[in-house]
């Protein structure tokens, strides 16, 4: 009787906890190909990278805008590959962008 209470919490525990370990898997990732994007553009524009969070952060705005600009052209991506080369595309145009709006020094 206890290994068939075991097995039905067990299967109950996987149908409702399953998504939630699906989606906290699904942020996981993100961030890590934003951030690696984020290093990938420091590398471009600085020769090195920024620091963690700042690899985030400059990965993440990079990944909106480059996900902006691909869909105003027409180009669709999908997978890890396709938002690591969106990310870095809109990470370089944003540290681009806001050097030539007169902060020369951002992201140095």
């Amino acid at each position: 009787m206890n290994i068939l209470v075991l097995l039905v919490l067990v299967i109950l525990a996987l149908v409702f906890l399953g998504p939630l370990v699906g989606l906290t898997l699904g942020v996981a990732i993100t961030l890590g190909v934003y951030m690696l994007a984020g290093m990938f553009a420091g590398r471009i524009m600085r020769g090195r990278g920024y620091g963690p969070l700042a690899d985030i952060l400059l990965g993440l705005v990079g990944g909106i805008v480059g996900s902006l600009l691909f869909g105003l052209i027409g180009i669709q991506t999908s997978g890890i590959l396709g938002g690591l080369i969106v990310g870095t595309i809109g990470a370089v145009v944003v540290v681009y962008v806001a050097r030539m709006l007169g902060k020369s020094q951002f992201a140095r």
